[in-house]
C-alpha cells in the first residue's frame, strides 16, 4: 500500500482531510480547462489510488464558481488539428484511460458541480459515483459542437445507463446544455444544493462514506462497474462471491459485536 495524502500535483489542486481527497482543477480564470499535462497527471493519480491506504473517497470540487470547461481550446484542440492518426489515437486513449482509472480506483468518487461542466468536465462528473450540483450548474457533452462524435471517453456507454438511451442520445447528438433541474430529474444529479452549501454537502457525504466499511465500499464499486457486462445469473454469482469475501473482514465482525452490544460500529476498513 502507499500514502497519497502528501501528494503535490503540478497541474491541479489536491488536499486530503480525514481520508477524503479533494480535487480542484486550477485555472479558474478560464473556467478550469484540462490540458495534456493535467489529463495525464489525473490519470496517473487515480491509477495510484488503487494502492493508497490513506485515501478512502475522492471529491471533485469547483474552483472560482466553475467545475471544468473541458479540453483547453488553445492548449489541446489547436495542437490536435496538426497531429497525425497515431498521435491522435494516443491522445484519445490517454483521455479514456483517465476514465478507466476513475472507474477502477477502488474509491467512491463524488463530483460537486457548480457553473460550467462541459466536454471532459461533464465526463468527469459522469464517471463519478455520485453527483451533486447547484441550480446554476450547466452540463453539456458538446463534442459535436467541435465537429466530433458524441462517443468520447465512454459517454455512449455510461451516460445512457444514468439517464436513459433517448435522453443521452439527445445530449450527445445536439451538444446542448442540460440544466441542473433536468439533470436532477433525469437522475444525472443526485440532488441540487445552493452554492454556499455545495462543498460542505459533498464533503459531509464523503465523510459519511469513509466512516463506513471502506473495504466493502471498494467491492461495491467493483461490482457496480463489472456487472454492466454480466448477465443476471453471472451478476448474482459475482455478488455471492463478493459478499462472502466481505464476510471474512474484521468490519463484518465489528458490526455484529456492536449490534450485540447495542453500540454504533466503528469500521476500520479491513
Amino acid at each position: 500500500m502507499s500514502a497519497m495524502a502528501k501528494l503535490k500535483p503540478k497541474h491541479f489542486l489536491w488536499e486530503v482531510e480525514g481520508k477524503v481527497a479533494k480535487v480542484r482543477l486550477d485555472r479558474p480564470e478560464r473556467k478550469n480547462p484540462l490540458t495534456f499535462d493535467s489529463y495525464a497527471e489525473l490519470r496517473d493519480t487515480f491509477r495510484d489510488l488503487v494502492y493508497a491506504d490513506d485515501v478512502d473517497a475522492v471529491v471533485f470540487l469547483p474552483n472560482g464558481g466553475n467545475f471544468c470547461s473541458g479540453g483547453d481550446v488553445h492548449d489541446i484542440i489547436g495542437p490536435l488539428v496538426k497531429m497525425d492518426m497515431k498521435e491522435l489515437l494516443a491522445f484519445t486513449r490517454m483521455t479514456g484511460d483517465f476514465v478507466k482509472a476513475m472507474l477502477n480506483c477502488g474509491k467512491p468518487i463524488i463530483s460537486a458541480v457548480d457553473g460550467v461542466a462541459v466536454g471532459a468536465g461533464a465526463i468527469i462528473a459522469m464517471a463519478s459515483d455520485i453527483r451533486i450540483a447547484t441550480p446554476e450548474a450547466k452540463t453539456a457533452f458538446l463534442f459535436t459542437r467541435v465537429g466530433l462524435a458524441g462517443c468520447d471517453m465512454g459517454a455512449c456507454a455510461i451516460l445512457p445507463r444514468i439517464i436513459g438511451q433517448g435522453r443521452a442520445a439527445e445530449l450527445l447528438y445536439t451538444g446542448r446544455t442540460m440544466s441542473a433541474t433536468e439533470g436532477e430529474r433525469w437522475g444525472f444529479y443526485n440532488r441540487l444544493v445552493e452554492p454556499a452549501a455545495l462543498e460542505a454537502d459533498a464533503i459531509d457525504l464523503a465523510a459519511r462514506i469513509v466512516a463506513g466499511p471502506t473495504f466493502a465500499h471498494g467491492i461495491t464499486k467493483t461490482q457496480l462497474n463489472q456487472e454492466w457486462s454480466m448477465g443476471l445469473d453471472q451478476a448474482i454469482e459475482a455478488e455471492a462471491q463478493a459478499q462472502a469475501i466481505c464476510m471474512q473482514t474484521g468490519d463484518f465482525e465489528r458490526a455484529y459485536q456492536a449490534f450485540v452490544a447495542k453500540q454504533k460500529p466503528v469500521f476500520e476498513g479491513n
